[in-house]
Formats: structure tokens, sequence, C-alpha cells
């Protein structure tokens, strides 16, 4: 039986718009309902210690509204391992973050951080919340993820969207199938975000392994000309087309 893949909408990027000028406009907590509406399965949403998008009331009425599983994506800080026990979203993904940037770069180094990332993914998970690492598909560290007892990893695929058409952008694939294998073969769930589109959505959708994707800025950008809820239908359609037959 073909697996239905799952699409989880990160909502941050309505956040950011709306705080270019302050006040509550875009709502993104209205954005998390439209997707529902729309055929989303979850909703992420990444509180960042800058809070330049996603703020802490923005996780209070989420967690309060939402009928879909809710994904936080945090950095493994002391203030943000409070504010996750404090709420228990359905899922938390660590994630690395560095004030200079301008969004994620890249994956957790989990084989290098084991030390410092165990008492988070020990301390979530006894809370009952599900522990994803955001990592870049390496086999290394694949299996540190494995050792540390996190049940799911999330493949950054920026370097796969990044790369031209080609040769180039065929090997960076290459890599996410492999690792979503390996990833599969060691009893981890394998999810895969960052930077995908309609025209990079595709091949990441045909490789069954993965069981969910995570799109947001593209969506959120497609939805100033088509809407909401039509941008993130359209991603589901293609999704679809590459898992014929798949029931939720």
């Amino acid at each position: 039986m073909t697996r239905y893949l799952r699409l989880g909408v990160n909502i941050d990027h309505v956040a950011t718009v709306r705080n270019a000028r302050g006040g509550k406009h875009p709502d993104p907590v209205r954005a998390a309902h439209l997707a529902a509406e729309a055929g989303a399965d979850g909703i992420t949403a990444h509180l960042r210690e800058d809070r330049r998008h996603i703020r802490d009331a923005d996780i209070e009425r989420l967690m309060a509204e939402l009928t879909l599983p809710l994904n936080l994506e945090m950095a493994a800080t002391d203030e943000m391992l409070a504010i996750a026990l404090r709420h228990r979203p359905h899922a938390v993904c660590l994630v690395p973050e560095k004030r200079t940037e301008v969004t994620t770069e890249g994956g957790l180094d989990v084989d290098g951080g084991r030390g410092h990332l165990q008492r988070y993914i020990a301390e979530l998970g006894a809370a009952g919340i599900r522990v994803s690492l955001f990592i870049d598909p390496e086999v290394r560290q694949l299996d540190a993820a494995r050792e540390l007892g996190a049940p799911v990893v999330e493949l950054h695929t920026g370097a796969y969207c990044d790369t031209a058409p080609g040769a180039g952008r065929g090997s960076e694939l290459t890599r996410l199938v492999q690792a979503a294998a390996h990833a599969e073969a060691i009893g981890l769930e394998c999810h895969a975000g960052h930077g995908l589109d309609y025209g990079t959505v595709g091949p990441v959708a045909a490789i069954q392994n993965i069981v969910e994707l995570n799109i947001g800025h593209f969506l959120i950008g497609e939805a100033l000309f088509v809407g909401l809820g039509e941008s993130i239908r359209a991603m589901r359609r293609r999704m679809d087309e590459e898992r014929p037959g798949a029931v939720r």
C-alpha cells in the first residue's frame, strides 16, 4: 500500500508580515485555520529566541484553538524547553538557530552535540512530546539521532532546492533518498522540509520513506497571488501525484 504523505504548513511568515508594521494583522492563527480547511495535516511554527515572527501569544492561541497537531520548532535552550513543557504541543522539532541568519541555514550537528541535546530530547519525550531533529541528510547525523532516542528526523532539503536543476541537484536528491532509506532502516520516522516549492516538491514527495513534508515560505508567498487555501491545495495535489492511491 502506498504511504500517505502528510503536509505540515509553516505559518511563520504570516507573522513576519504582521510584525513588519506591528498590530494584529495578518493573523497567523487565522492562517492556521485556513490551512486546516485547505487540507493541511499539521501546523508548524518556529518560536525564535528573538521573536522575529511567531510570538509567545501565538503559541498560546494555537494550542487553545487548533484542531490539527502543532509542531513547535525551537532551539535547544532552557527558555524554549520551559515553553514547550508548559504548552505540550504534539511535537517539537529541535533546530539550529543563529540571530544573524535570515532563515535556518542547515541541520543540527547532532553527532557533535550529543552532550547538549540529550537532556532536551529526554525531557521532552518524558512529557509525551514527540521529538524531531532537523538534520542534514548524513548517515552520521541519523545514527546519532537514533542513539539519543529521538523518534523522528526532518531532513533539510535546502541544499537540494538551492541547487540548479541538473547533475548537482540530482546528487542532492540522491543524498535525500539514501538518508531517508537509512532513517527507516534504523527505526526513525522521516520528515523533510526547507525551501520546497511546486517545482522541487515532486521528487522529494516520491521518496516513499518520507512520511511528512513541512512547507511554509513558498506557500505564504504564493498566497499573495492565489490565496492561502489555493496555494496549499495546489501543493497537496502535487504531493498526491507522487503517491497515487494513498489514503489518509
